[in-house]
């Protein structure tokens, strides 16, 4: 039986691993997935239930203390008359209650309460910022993977003139030094492809490290279209965008508790300058031998107790005075996050706006360079053949067709990467 058990663990843990070497991933299975196993989430949820602790023993405070004490002692008078050894021992029960002890009690209540909501705005804004790396991320990779067929494409067409080169050098109709130039083209062009694919491994690697899969692990993504009217789709008001990020924004949201805990943290500190009211009581009893026997002696011995205590400080070597102030710094300091919060927030909608807007002037650009190219190009081609331009116009006629098409692909992605982010401040939630 624990064999199977252990059989049937190790089963369940592989299979994510298994998902990740297999299936091909939608952005929404990336978030799902790392919603449960990135590490920095993970952290934050302990940091979650630790304050959930804090709150159960900052309620507790309400409740009465209760402890046991005994003590048993063997005393000896080496020059003493009579018995020279005595033995005593005591027992007790006491029980402890704070009446009053400035609101103090009451503040860190509050406190740890508020502490408790301000950790799982953490930790959702871990997840949020953990979206948007995703996001990148996957659209990084999507580009990078239409990257290396831009690349392969570009390596056919220069081998496909190489060999031709290569036939009209055999005819005699074309130099050695021509044809080296266009062979040395093709292998320029399989580095590029060599040099795409390695930048598509580098941002699936970056994708795993998000995801905490291991090394060994393949991952495929969805193919993710967008039409022309997508990337140049209008962009909605600046000013709109700026005010729904600071609503949705949970950080600013985190700060602005914060303030409200300086608030409690200040009442706290002057707590400690104020009266307390404290009650006790307590059974006890004792015996002492020699003398009369155990069970008479503990019946003469028991006591019962109650008391009520007032201390009022009077002098704390400015122990209260300086609490006070640090928590009312620690407020200032609060106040000056949440103005920096407000400042980063609006350049980075500020600076989406302006890339995406930029990624669509070159998207339109590079649409217009690219009809140009692919047909410069076809045109060259075929005066090639005929003998009418030179390997150099040939070369410069691919060269600029591949950058053309590479112009392009990178401002299609660069600006639906700003629509989608734009979406993400505007709404907390994006899509692909």
């Amino acid at each position: 039986m624990r064999h199977l058990i252990i059989t049937t663990t190790l089963i369940a843990a592989a299979i994510p691993t298994l998902m990740a070497e297999t299936s091909t991933w939608s952005y929404s299975d990336c978030v799902d997935y790392a919603r449960e196993h990135n590490i920095s989430l993970r952290k934050s949820r302990l940091n979650e239930e630790t304050s959930a602790y804090n709150l159960d023993e900052a309620k507790a405070q309400w409740q009465p203390t209760l402890d046991f004490a005994t003590s048993q002692g063997l005393t000896n008078y080496p020059w003493g008359k009579g018995d020279k050894n005595t033995y005593s021992s005591s027992y007790g029960l006491n029980a402890g209650w704070t009446v009053w002890n400035g609101g103090q009690r009451e503040n860190t209540i509050k406190r740890n309460e508020l502490q408790t909501h301000i950790d799982k705005l953490n930790t959702d804004n871990i997840m949020r910022t953990l979206e948007t790396d995703l996001l990148q991320v996957y659209i990084n990779i999507l580009y990078a993977r239409e990257a290396i067929g831009i690349y392969e494409e570009a390596a056919n067409l220069s081998q496909a003139q190489a060999e031709r080169a290569r036939a009209l050098m055999e005819a005699g109709r074309l130099s050695r030094v021509d044809y080296a130039q266009l062979q040395a083209q093709y292998e320029q062009d399989k580095y590029g492809v060599v040099n795409a694919r390695g930048t598509y491994d580098t941002r699936r690697m970056e994708l795993k490290k998000l995801l905490e899969l291991g090394i060994d692990s393949d991952i495929q993504l969805e193919d993710v279209e967008w039409t022309a009217e997508q990337v140049l789709a209008s962009l909605p008001a600046i000013d709109e965008s700026y005010r729904l990020a600071q609503l949705t924004d949970l950080q600013l949201r985190g700060l602005e508790m914060e303030i409200e805990g300086s608030d409690l943290d200040i009442a706290i500190a002057k707590a400690s300058g104020r009266p307390r009211i404290s009650l006790n009581t307590g059974i006890g009893t004792g015996y002492m031998a020699p003398g009369i026997s155990f069970g008479p002696g503990i019946k003469q011995n028991w006591n019962e107790t109650i008391g009520l205590t007032i201390a009022v400080p009077i002098f704390d070597n400015k122990k209260t005075k300086s609490a006070v102030a640090r928590a009312k710094v620690q407020k200032m300091d609060a106040q000056l996050d949440i103005d920096l919060r407000q400042t980063e927030l609006a350049q980075t909608v500020e600076n989406w706006y302006i890339d995406t807007r930029s990624s669509q002037a070159r998207f339109e650009a590079a649409t217009q360079q690219l009809a140009s190219a692919q047909l410069t190009s076809e045109l060259t081609n075929e005066q090639f053949s005929l003998g009418l331009v030179n390997t150099v116009e040939l070369m410069t006629a691919h060269n600029n067709l591949v950058e053309a098409r590479h112009s392009l692909l990178q401002a299609k992605y660069m600006a639906m990467l700003g629509h989608k982010m734009i979406e993400f401040y505007r709404t907390a939630t994006v899509t692909l």
